[in-house]
């Protein structure tokens, strides 16, 4: 850090001239960038910002309004302070013109009631900068060296922000486009008080540019994302302050990017701990799902594996637990393997033969490749029972009866249309996990007539494509409910839930139908909108849906 004026006025050499704060006393915290030593009236002109100007005031104005206009250019350079010193111009007291000036433009002037030398102010003052500057060096050396080493050693996105939040000292929240949080560190304080009513407090903090700081809440945030595409927020929770100087950056900005960059260099690095045949499997699904494999690549490479699917009808099957989804935690890799393992070995109890391994952080992918004497519906049922009966004897979903969520696709005859499939059986697990635990079922598994749009839009929910969507059809309303403590989405959503009835909607949300009337008029300032056209009334609807699924 800088040093500041009043850090200035502190040395040993300032003290040897009696300084007297003489106006703008409540801003000695600037930093001094420089010293500059002019008795020049139009100095403004050759500074920068952030020099404290030492003068005898010599050649000053005689004028109240020059010596008004010498202040007022100097603040607008944004000079750190102005120091005058007593014996050669002036002798017991500044003008008052000059001190009222300061006074009302809030810079701080100093006058030296004693002489000094001012090349002994420059040469102390610019060694503190120096090193100020040099320290800076060594801490940018050290973060930089800090999370360097998280990289290469691939650490999960908590170890990141733990680093973040000791090295700031302040809690440090990693939270996705919706403004939900994903991970978070709060440096010792109650987690209540870091997270509570998050969302509407994080969308009121927009500050421009991809790092910013908003001092009405404290906030310092940083966009977080690689390769062009922006997928959450690093921000670090502060207390609110004063607006930064003009082209001044927050302390911490560096440390803030540098682990939003480790965080982005995490999500594309993947860490499989599996075994080898499960590592293979994964692979395989995974470049079906991505096309990044050829039709005859997979082919290929899963007959080696002894799982054919060449002449077989091929499922997809996707395996979710409904305790949540599984976080991206060393522990949560293990149980996310063993819940692979567990699927792989029901899949031998019934003598199946299939692709297996784990499709993301939260659950398993299956393409079983059944023969043409394999009927479809006994061998599911099959797999279905035995793999809740091992999950209940291992406790790999919990204690809910249930046992996991099986999913399944459509079945085709060909590899090339496998993806499909397994599209379809991860559309039916996302939609299958908001369905009663252990209610009655004519099967044990879930199937397409399962998902409605709901569903899909689950699917999507960590899409930020959708969460732009979101943000892009009520991004307005919910800012405006965040910041006014309003219920106008709650609203939007009533008329649109009563089938665009108003009168029906005033009913169900209580009010009396001019009320309802202006809340609904207010919606459509606010939007942009006109709600008598069905279209847009669609797309708020499906976005009030989607808001649900990214919130979920």
């Amino acid at each position: 850090m800088l040093p500041t004026v009043a850090r200035v006025l502190d040395l040993d050499v300032m003290r040897r001239g009696l300084p007297q704060v003489v106006a703008g006393a409540a801003h000695l915290e600037r930093p001094v960038r420089w010293v500059h030593v002019s008795e020049l009236p139009d100095v403004a002109g050759v500074l920068q910002g952030g020099e404290l100007v030492l003068t005898t005031g010599i050649a000053l104005p005689e004028d109240r309004e020059g010596l008004a206009r010498y202040v007022r250019d100097l603040d607008g350079v944004g000079v750190a302070g102005l120091v005058v010193e007593f014996g050669r111009r002036y002798f017991d007291t500044l003008p008052r013109a000059l001190v009222h000036a300061a006074e009302q433009r809030g810079l701080p002037l100093i006058a030296l009631r004693r002489e000094v030398r001012f090349v002994a102010v420059t040469e102390a003052v610019h060694a503190l900068v120096v090193n100020a500057q040099l320290e800076q060096l060594r801490v940018s050396e050290s973060v930089h060296q800090v999370f360097n080493e998280l990289v290469v050693e691939g650490a999960e996105p908590p170890e990141v922000i733990r680093q973040v939040a000791r090295m700031a000292g302040a809690p440090v929240v990693l939270e996705n486009l919706a403004h939900q949080v994903l991970a978070h560190d709060t440096a010792g304080r109650p987690e209540a008080e870091v997270l509570e009513d998050w969302e509407r407090r994080s969308r009121g903090v927009r500050p421009p540019g991809r790092t910013g700081h908003d001092p009405r809440s404290g906030w310092l945030v940083t966009a977080v994302g690689a390769r062009g595409q922006d997928w959450g927020r690093l921000v670090l929770v502060q207390e609110p302050g004063p607006a930064l100087p003009e082209g001044e950056s927050h302390p911490h900005t560096m440390l803030l990017e540098r682990g939003a960059s480790a965080l982005a260099l995490s999500r594309l690095v993947v860490r499989d701990r599996e075994s080898l045949e499960r590592q293979t499997h994964r692979t395989l699904l995974s470049g079906i799902l991505t096309h990044a494999l050829t039709v005859s690549e997979v082919s290929l490479r899963a007959q080696a594996l002894g799982v054919p699917l060449e002449g077989r009808r091929l499922v997809g099957v996707v395996l979710r637990c409904r305790r949540g989804p599984i976080p991206a935690a060393l522990e949560a890799q293990a149980r996310l393997r063993d819940f692979t393992e567990l699927a792989a070995g029901a899949v031998r109890a019934c003598r199946l033969s299939a692709l297996v391994g784990a499709l993301d952080d939260e659950g398993v992918g299956l393409l079983i490749a059944l023969g043409t004497q394999q009927d479809e519906n006994t061998a599911l049922d099959s797999f279905s029972a035995t793999l809740r009966r091992m999950s209940a004897e291992t406790g790999q979903c919990g204690t809910d009866p249930a046992g996991p969520v099986v999913a399944v696709g459509s079945s085709v005859g060909a590899v090339r249309d496998a993806r499909r499939t397994l599209l379809e059986a991860t559309q039916v697990a996302d939609a299958a996990l908001h369905d009663a635990p252990g209610g009655a079922r004519a099967a044990s598994y879930y199937r397409l007539p399962d998902v409605r749009l709901r569903g899909l839009l689950h699917l999507l929910r960590d899409d930020a494509r959708l969460q732009t969507y979101v943000e892009r059809e009520l991004g307005p309303l919910l800012a405006h409910d965040a910041e006014h403590n309003g219920q106008l989405v709650q609203m939007l959503r009533i008329y649109l839930e009563q089938g665009r009835n108003k009168s029906a909607a005033a009913d169900a949300a209580h009010l009396s139908r001019p009320s309802f009337y202006d809340r609904l008029h207010k919606v459509e300032r606010i939007l942009g909108v006109d709600l008598d056209q069905v279209e847009s009334c669609l797309s708020l609807h499906v976005a009030l849906l989607a808001l649900d699924a990214v919130r979920r």
